[in-house]
């Protein structure tokens, strides 16, 4: 019992199969123009190159270190929409670095996203993380969470720009507590 793809290949052998010929290239050729006409998507004559490219994205910046946790939303040209930290919202000393302090300055960040109407004006967004600090983490929690469902079917792409050190000077001495 041959299944509903097995008959159409069957009733439609002689025109389905690829031309035999001598040579390597004209058989990727008659594959390739087989493959072309029996593709879902044959309709589609654009190629990848005819598209627009995508418009400059906004950019949601989120500097974390191990003391305080840096938000701030630029335009596309890199202009400063927004610009808080741990330390502006309220968390004083070593408050400002706990996971608490970046999760609620990811939910006030993102409540003033919407307070400004900003919503209507992003259409793309870049997320770009640096430093490792427990500020990182928290923020994407916000994000995954109820409070970036509007931002986060707009992110298009997530970069990491912590620093890298290769050799240089001497660094300073490690901070010990």
């Amino acid at each position: 019992m041959l299944t509903g793809i097995h008959q159409a290949q069957s009733n439609n052998n002689e025109d389905n199969t690829p031309e035999k010929s001598s040579g390597l290239g004209s058989t990727v050729e008659s594959i390739w123009q087989w493959s072309k006409k029996n593709s879902p998507n044959a309709t589609s004559s654009r190629s990848i190159a005819e598209y627009p490219p995508l418009p400059e994205p906004h950019h949601l910046h989120v500097y974390s270190t191990r003391h305080n946790t840096h938000i701030t939303l630029t335009k596309p040209d890199r202009d400063a929409i927004i610009s808080v930290s741990a330390g502006t919202i309220g968390f004083r000393k070593a408050a400002r670095g706990t996971y608490d302090a970046a999760y609620q300055l990811g939910s006030y960040v993102m409540g003033r996203i919407q307070q400004q109407g900003l919503l209507t004006q992003i259409l793309y967004l870049e997320i770009v993380l640096r430093d490792f600090g427990p500020g990182r983490e928290a923020v994407t929690k916000v994000l995954l969470g109820s409070e970036g469902r509007n931002l986060r079917g707009r992110v298009v792409r997530v970069c990491d720009a912590t620093r890298l050190k290769f050799g240089g000077t001497r660094s300073k001495n490690a901070r010990r507590l």
